[in-house]
């Protein structure tokens, strides 16, 4: 597809508890529109059981996909006749959700008579600073979520080289665990920064896993075991009665602090290693959901600001999962003359960086990460 025409793209996200319909176009001047964004969450459905159920999660999705598509649609003042292409999330995620958007955007591309685009959900995100800030190759990228964390140097749109990242558990499910253990609602992670921020960091000194490590590889596994003996402590100490407000506060302004200063510590030995490429543009993005996190924004931001570089992080709403990073990867790919056919298939693994070591090992079902 030649880079002087405008593209449209109809995106789709269906890999968690997130169903979303995006419209992005860009321009012959090469920058990103977003005309609609459409974002179905399921957080009342799950919320009975303390974290996302897969099965539950594939039914939503199959019952919301056309729902969000049409509202999507319909924001952009368009149909299906001005698209260019269908750009589907294709894995890493829940398979449910993931099969159940695969097979709704193949039927509608092969209704509508469009080409059709399979997108790794992490280039979604690795790539949403170019969709929202037209950041330039190469940068240094944090993708911070419920379900991966890694560090990851773009050099395009298609080649992607991992810095290092957890080696367990990603920082948003430690979050979603730890508000589970203090009995504080789901999603975890806005509830635990929201108390965090009328607790005392210091009072309670959890672990900062593999800091005596070289390299950028992180683990928060420990983290959750720590904070459950604290919680536990502090119930026995209160008599049994519970767990007091106060120690609630404390204990997530404590683990916060814990894996704030894991990120920032692991991201300042990313950037060196990034630096030492020489960069044109030095940069520094985040994204992902835990992204979100503003104690956290603003450590990576000082960290930037210390070492020159330009820090993007993406608006709140496009931390999180949706569609209009979808469609924004799938543009990228169809720049570069990449398409799918009807073979497409929906991918539970699928790293980005194909050329390293599974980090979190892998199966029948291929490298995890």
């Amino acid at each position: 597809m030649p880079d002087d025409r405008p593209i449209t793209l109809l995106g789709i996200e269906s890999s968690c508890d997130d169903t979303s319909a995006a419209i992005v176009r860009r321009g012959i001047d090469g920058r990103a529109e977003i005309l609609s964004n459409i974002v179905s969450g399921q957080t009342d459905l799950h919320a009975a059981y303390g974290g996302v159920v897969p099965e539950i999660a594939a039914r939503a999705h199959a019952e919301k996909l056309d729902v969000v598509t049409e509202a999507a649609l319909a924001e952009a003042a368009c149909d299906l006749h001005d698209l260019n292409a269908v750009a589907v999330t294709a894995g890493p995620g829940l398979i449910g959700g993931v099969l159940s958007g695969v097979m709704f955007a193949k039927g509608l591309a092969l209704g509508a008579n469009l080409p059709l685009i399979g997108v790794n959900h992490l280039a979604g995100h690795a790539l949403t600073p170019r969709l929202t800030d037209g950041l330039m190759f190469p940068y240094l990228m944090l993708i911070v979520s419920g379900g991966h964390c890694q560090f990851l140097l773009v050099e395009a749109a298609d080649r992607f080289h991992r810095l290092g990242g957890t080696i367990d558990d990603a920082p948003g499910e430690a979050f979603d665990k730890t508000a589970k253990l203090l009995a504080l609602p789901q999603p975890g992670g806005p509830e635990v920064e929201k108390l965090a921020g009328d607790g005392d960091p210091t009072r309670f000194r959890f672990p900062r896993p593999l800091l005596d490590r070289p390299g950028c590889d992180m683990s928060f596994s420990g983290l959750k075991t720590a904070l459950l003996r604290a919680r536990d402590a502090c119930i026995a100490d209160a008599g049994g009665a519970g767990l007091p407000a106060t120690d609630r506060t404390d204990l997530c302004a404590g683990f916060q602090a814990a894996i704030a200063d894991v990120l920032e510590e692991k991201s300042r030995r990313a950037v060196e290693l990034y630096l030492n490429a020489r960069p044109a543009e030095p940069s520094f993005a985040v994204a992902g959901g835990v992204a979100a996190n503003g104690a956290i924004r603003r450590r990576l931001q000082d960290l930037s600001d210390r070492n020159g570089l330009r820090f993007v992080a993406p608006p709140l709403k496009l931390c999180t999962d949706n569609a209009a990073m979808i469609a924004w990867a799938g543009i990228e790919a169809a720049l570069l003359g990449r398409y799918d056919d009807m073979t497409l298939s929906a991918r539970p693994r699928w790293p980005l960086d194909t050329t390293q070591a599974a980090m979190l090992g892998s199966g029948k079902k291929g490298a995890k990460a």
